[in-house]
């Protein structure tokens, strides 16, 4: 099954957290596990009491919705044991259909890989001819790999030289040691002399014939016969061919891992010699592979946009997602899509208010842990149904929410406040990325970030360090104004600092700081509309 995301904003709220994880939960209901809440940023401290007071884990975090190699419906999941013969890797290959195979260990360690291109350096143009050897190979499997009978059992395991006895004879007896193998033709008396030498296999060529004194020769003598039809120049390639693939194997493979986003991994294997990767775990264990008929088909992650309607404030890679949906209670912003969409847009307190309404549009009730987490979701975007964007709407659904979840709203409520506006312990510079939004505002990107506290006692004592550290956050987030509203919920106002080239600011008039906005308590309704007409006329 294909899994939808559904997530919020970056520097997630209460609202943005509670509302994905309840969305999920209502769409679960009809495709059970196909939906997945989401988030692409921290839990705040707010929402993280909000979490652990109801029992619920926070939402997956995803940094990216960009498709990455664990969005590839298929990666080839096949191998080989590097003490495998390569002859038995090349048929395996064959069967497969593939022209590289990863090589690994006992414990799934990719090793190397062997590929085509491998195996034409290996045995087609290497220029050093060595001498032909048998590495330690089973009886049976040499006799496997050259499709030969063995008359005589002999040793289990053989490892030595090979010699075709083509020389005169004297000169091939000169030559052996006990571990080397022979390959001869129809000479009884050449097979003879060989296995009074004492070697550990005599290999016969052509389906030579073979007496009764040479078995019983090689029997005494504990020397194993074999019998092949090959000649002796294709025994000869076979036993070269009978190396453990380790031997062969190439160790310069391209290694990507599950997380590698497919846009990197597609020129990882168009610039790998073999046109293949390895997908590897952090120890190294093989996953799979990956060659370039494993991008035939597009791939996106789906995803459902929550609490937010904006590139600027969407998680990273949305533009390579594939959108769904979009439910939100904030202006429209620049989101494009290929295809027809369902958007919901409602100016309510909360997008958790317009989840609730769905679920009771459908006749679903939502589980007592997520009618708390939806009931905070309204609570904490409307500081508990005290903001200019509070709606009647809001009001029902707290009273619903409240009523499932068994908790008294406006004790519970302005508990919330109070969570949110602690401001003891916490660096300035996290205060002021904690709740952010960006926007693009008449060719000028422009950041606003909210802090509540309980009194304009707090901007007025450390004005000086915040309007420092919002010149500095201009030049961090790379932000034409950088605007912060440290907002009273119990004055009904908010004091703003504001960072942008001094030019900008006197024709706005707020180059004396902090600015008293009585009743600006909603960075949406009461600030941004406002703030943005005078940009228009800037």
């Amino acid at each position: 099954m294909n899994k939808v995301y559904v997530i919020g904003h970056r520097h997630p709220d209460t609202d943005s957290i509670c509302s994905a994880i309840g969305y999920a939960e209502l769409l679960n209901r009809e495709e059970a596990g196909k939906y997945v809440p989401a988030r692409c940023g921290e839990v705040n401290p707010e929402t993280g009491f909000v979490l652990e007071k109801f029992g619920t884990e926070a939402p997956a975090l995803i940094e990216s919705v960009e498709p990455n190699v664990s969005d590839l419906p298929f990666t080839y999941p096949i191998s080989a044991h590097a003490d495998i013969p390569t002859i038995e890797v090349v048929a395996m290959m064959d069967e497969h259909g593939v022209r590289n195979m990863p090589i690994v260990d006992d414990n799934g360690i990719l090793l190397g890989l062997m590929s085509e291109h491998g195996l034409a350096r290996a045995y087609v143009t290497r220029t050093k001819i060595e001498q032909l050897a048998i590495t330690p190979i089973k009886l049976q499997t040499l006799a496997k790999i050259l499709s030969a009978q063995i008359l005589v059992p002999g040793p289990d395991l053989l490892e030595g030289r090979v010699y075709m006895a083509i020389d005169a004879l004297h000169v091939s007896l000169s030559r052996l040691s006990p571990c080397d193998v022979a390959i001869v033709g129809d000479n009884e008396p050449a097979q003879l002399a060989l296995i009074s030498a004492g070697i550990a296999a005599l290999i016969l060529a052509d389906n030579s014939p073979v007496g009764e004194r040479v078995i019983n020769a090689a029997k005494t003598r504990n020397v194993a016969v074999l019998s092949t039809a090959l000649d002796a120049f294709g025994v000869g390639k076979m036993i070269n061919l009978s190396l453990p693939a380790g031997m062969v194997m190439a160790t310069d493979v391209p290694r990507v891992s599950m997380a590698d986003p497919l846009e990197y991994v597609k020129d990882v294997v168009s610039n790998s010699k073999y046109r293949t990767a390895c997908v590897v775990e952090n120890d190294n264990r093989l996953l799979g592979m990956i060659s370039r008929n494993t991008f035939v088909d597009d791939i996106r992650k789906s995803v459902i946009l929550v609490d937010h309607n904006e590139f600027s404030q969407a998680v990273d890679g949305i533009e390579k997602a594939d959108v769904l949906e979009i439910i939100d209670h904030h202006r429209l912003g620049a989101i494009t899509t290929l295809k027809p969409i369902k958007f919901l847009n409602d100016p309510v307190g909360s997008t958790s208010t317009i989840i609730t309404r769905m679920f009771i549009e459908k006749g679903v009730e939502p589980t007592e842990q997520t009618a708390g987490l939806l009931l905070s979701g309204v609570l904490s975007d409307t500081l508990a149904l005290k903001m200019s964007t509070t709606t009647p709407e809001d009001e029902k659904v707290v009273d619903y929410l409240a009523g499932i979840a068994g908790v008294d709203p406006a004790a519970y409520g302005m508990e919330l406040v109070q969570r949110g506006i602690e401001l003891e312990n916490v660096p300035l510079h996290d205060l002021l990325l904690r709740d952010t939004k960006h926007y693009n505002l008449f060719e000028k990107k422009v950041v606003i970030a909210q802090v509540t506290v309980p009194s304009f006692e707090f901007s007025t004592v450390h004005a000086d360090e915040i309007k420092e550290k919002v010149n500095a956050l201009r030049q961090e987030t790379g932000s034409d104004f950088f605007l912060a509203l440290f907002t009273n919920v119990f004055e009904n106002g908010s004091d703003l600092f504001a960072a942008a080239e001094e030019g900008h600011l006197a024709k706005l008039g707020i180059t004396e700081q902090p600015r008293r906005l009585p009743g600006v308590m909603s960075r949406k309704k009461d600030f941004l509309p406002q703030f943005g007409n005078m940009l228009r006329d800037l």
